[in-house]
């Protein structure tokens, strides 16, 4: 696969925060009386606002919103466990040492974001895009032109990294490559992505003389 830069998700591709969104989530589906797997199923790769108003339907934005600083404090200030991802640290460095630009695209808050970011002890990325910066979150394709937008980059020429259905269809609907990572078996369209992977481990990056990017899975 050929390309200019990189475009990953955070939670579950570059950081592993699965206990503490399951924990947050948990936490306030026993708010709401409302059955912890029916919560777990849906929110993975989706705006937190998204999943508040899909929970609490009739709502009205005052009391959504409400929510979802509740939520936010929580999610914000529980970093027990988060821990980067295997190959996640060591990819970016790479990425850093050879001039190859990379951005964080989550449909996480600024606050949630930036502390798991810095629990996980990434390096940190050139564009950073969050929840805040888009209208539309994943699976719509919004977050993603962005963030290639701010890399002075075409969608075309990026590759999403992503471990959510709603990344991976984010990113396919932007028209940039994609590598799915850990995505759940039976997601859409995953016959449309470029490699579909267990580990950041397995990539393979090089930067050519002409400034395109090489990338493949180590034998």
């Amino acid at each position: 696969m050929q390309c200019k830069g990189f475009l990953f998700d955070l939670d579950g591709t570059l950081v592993d925060s699965l206990p503490v969104v399951e924990r947050s989530w948990c936490h306030w589906a026993d708010r709401h009386g409302i059955d912890h797997q029916d919560v777990l199923n849906f929110i993975h790769g989706k705006q937190a606002i998204t999943s508040l108003r899909h929970f609490l339907p009739g709502r009205s934005e005052d009391e959504i919103q409400s929510e979802f600083t509740y939520l936010e404090q929580i999610e914000a200030s529980d970093t027990d466990g988060i821990v980067a991802l295997p190959g996640a640290i060591e990819l970016l460095q790479h990425l850093n040492e050879a001039h190859i630009p990379w951005a964080i695209v989550t449909s996480g808050s600024v606050p949630v974001a930036h502390a798991r970011h810095k629990a996980a002890g990434l390096p940190l990325p050139e564009v950073f895009v969050t929840a805040e910066r888009v209208k539309r979150g994943k699976p719509e394709p919004d977050a993603f032109l962005l963030g290639a937008e701010l890399l002075g980059l075409h969608p075309a020429d990026c590759v999403v990294v992503e471990d959510a259905a709603a990344g991976v269809l984010a990113g396919l609907n932007a028209g940039s490559h994609v590598i799915a990572v850990n995505v759940p078996t039976g997601s859409p369209r995953l016959d449309e992505v470029d490699f579909v992977i267990s580990s950041l481990e397995t990539l393979e990056v090089h930067r050519n003389s002409d400034g395109n990017v090489t990338v493949s899975l180590k034998m």
